[in-house]
């Protein structure tokens, strides 16, 4: 259950960023073609869910497709937080166990260290792909132009 939780919101941004760009409807608003158009979409669908819903002036998020599919984003957390709460419901019923020479204390630093490990790795493994098409290959351009 904490993995859907996990996976559940970078999933959507990336399929509704793929569908936009494959989609005759979302590729007609692009004004800058190429990787920052790409950049463009990648950003509105992350913003729509996780921050204020914005986008880039290149775009216009004003048309039947952006509106239909940026709405139903901003309802994905919606979606990634109902299997937490059954999560909890779970561990809710889970019996305690003592903790033993196997358990992992979270009050130390190695459990620091490996949070924070898995966060970046996961965050890393999930958008490095999406942001090499986009934004560093925009941004390799730019010096390439020099």
């Amino acid at each position: 259950m904490a993995s859907l939780v996990i996976l559940i919101p970078p999933a959507i941004v990336l399929i509704g960023t793929a569908v936009a760009v494959v989609t005759p409807a979302g590729r007609a608003s692009l004004a800058n073609p190429g990787a920052h158009g790409f950049s463009e979409i990648l950003y509105a669908f992350s913003s729509a869910g996780n921050n204020n819903g914005s986008a880039f002036a290149g775009l216009n998020a004003n048309t039947p497709f952006y509106n239909t599919a940026l709405g139903w984003r901003c309802s994905s957390p919606l979606l990634a937080r109902r299997p937490g709460a059954g999560h909890r419901g779970l561990a809710g019923r889970k019996k305690i166990v003592p903790a033993g020479p196997g358990t992992l204390p979270t009050d130390t630093p190695l459990f620091v260290a490996l949070l924070i490990g898995v966060v970046i790795l996961v965050g890393a493994l999930t958008f490095v792909p999406a942001l090499a098409l986009g934004p560093i290959v925009e941004h390799l351009n730019l010096i390439a132009a020099r």
